[in-house]
């Protein structure tokens, strides 16, 4: 076992030859990899609904939730958590990856204190669905809290951190988070609003202003301690359900993948300079362009028969309805790349974090996420 992990860590999964291989070791991968990565102590994963696994269920204004089937119907116990999900999400299954009995929970949902306390911290997740790198996304009023802001969730780290310090001490908290991981999933909203206002901004002007706002966040992050980075970018947006209905014969919307192909290059060069200036900074970029367009051109080698149509939907491609109770609901949840008009099935987010976690430089660069905590 050994050997199949050190071989898959050196190569990563060579798409689509080898996914039958990936597929097969991924149990086993995560039964060995708690030994093999037990020097993270902890993670911290901000974003919005690609990776929040329940944190606007206390929002009682929030209109953005998951927190009723048909979500959550591959969950332990069928239970609805606010994944936007039939199950777990890519969080939860990186969270595995690297020896976690379970993923970070919502910063609302424990006594981040009192576990600090008793030495059980093991991290948090700020992530809020429809939240973006800039504050007025997914508000739709000043006074309705709708999301928390990414602004918002470095100030709630900002807390966690000042908690560090109380019961860990300036040297021991340092080091704590110098280990530690951070996970960051977001953009895709700020792209779909600008693109969908009555006024957008165009594409060369709006994605260096979300490189400046991400670059703005990362610093933050840094000046408190943050050193080791897994940021996975924005999918193919266009070729989301959502999209496909108003193309002809149910194409991806091109314009929209364009601009995710911009975002992740603004990523690239970014966090380059980031890492010119900080030197003792670590990080891993993941292109989700490349890997969602990887997967649906080659889905049956992928095991994936239905690519254009969400599992749980109304309507044309099961795309014109979100997620709910009385809708349609796909029985073969396995054989679906989406879930519902925008996000991932359970399988296609196992899927996404064994690319991120041990890939090849095409699909995760200039490392990969396993090779984070030894960098």
């Amino acid at each position: 076992m050994k050997v199949i992990l050190q071989k898959y860590r050196e190569n990563g999964p060579r798409f689509p030859m080898e996914k039958r291989f990936v597929f097969v070791v991924f149990s086993l991968v995560i039964g060995v990899v708690q030994s093999v990565n037990a020097e993270v102590p902890a993670i911290f994963v901000l974003g919005d609904s690609t990776s929040d696994v329940g944190t606007n269920n206390y929002l009682p204004q929030s209109t953005i939730k998951a927190n009723f089937p048909h979500h959550g119907i591959d969950f332990p116990f069928a239970i609805p958590t606010g994944r936007f999900s039939n199950g777990f999400n890519t969080a939860d299954f990186l969270a595995k990856l690297f020896g976690f009995k379970k993923s970070p929970p919502p910063f609302f949902s424990q006594n981040v204190k009192f576990s600090i306390k008793i030495r059980k911290f093991r991290g948090i997740n700020f992530s809020s669905a429809g939240c973006g790198l800039l504050g007025s996304t997914g508000q739709t009023t000043p006074l309705q809290k709708n999301v928390i802001t990414m602004e918002e969730q470095l100030f709630q780290f900002s807390t966690v951190h000042n908690d560090l310090l109380t019961f860990k001490g300036p040297l021991e908290t340092e080091k704590f988070l110098s280990k530690s991981l951070f996970f960051i999933s977001i953009g895709s909203n700020d792209i779909m609003n600008n693109y969908y206002s009555s006024n957008p901004i165009p594409k060369e002007y709006f994605i260096p202003k979300l490189g400046l706002v991400y670059e703005k966040h990362l610093r933050n992050l840094i000046s408190l301690g943050a050193r080791k980075f897994g940021i996975v970018s924005v999918p193919a947006l266009g070729c989301c359900p959502s999209q496909r209905i108003y193309q002809a014969n149910g194409e991806c919307l091109e314009e929209l993948n364009n601009q995710a192909r911009a975002f992740f290059s603004t990523m690239e060069l970014l966090l380059g300079n980031l890492r010119l200036e900080f030197k003792d900074i670590k990080y891993s970029l993941g292109n989700i362009v490349d890997m969602t367009l990887n997967v649906i051109d080659n889905a049956l080698a992928f095991n994936f028969k239905f690519v254009k149509t969400a599992c749980c939907g109304s309507g044309t491609l099961n795309a014109q309805g979100s997620c709910s109770p009385i809708s349609d609901l796909c029985s073969n949840r396995n054989e679906y790349l989406f879930w519902d008009s925008f996000h991932p099935t359970q399988t296609a987010s196992k899927l996404a974090a064994f690319t991120l976690y041990g890939g090849e430089p095409r699909f995760v660069s200039p490392i990969n996420f396993s090779q984070l905590p030894d960098a």
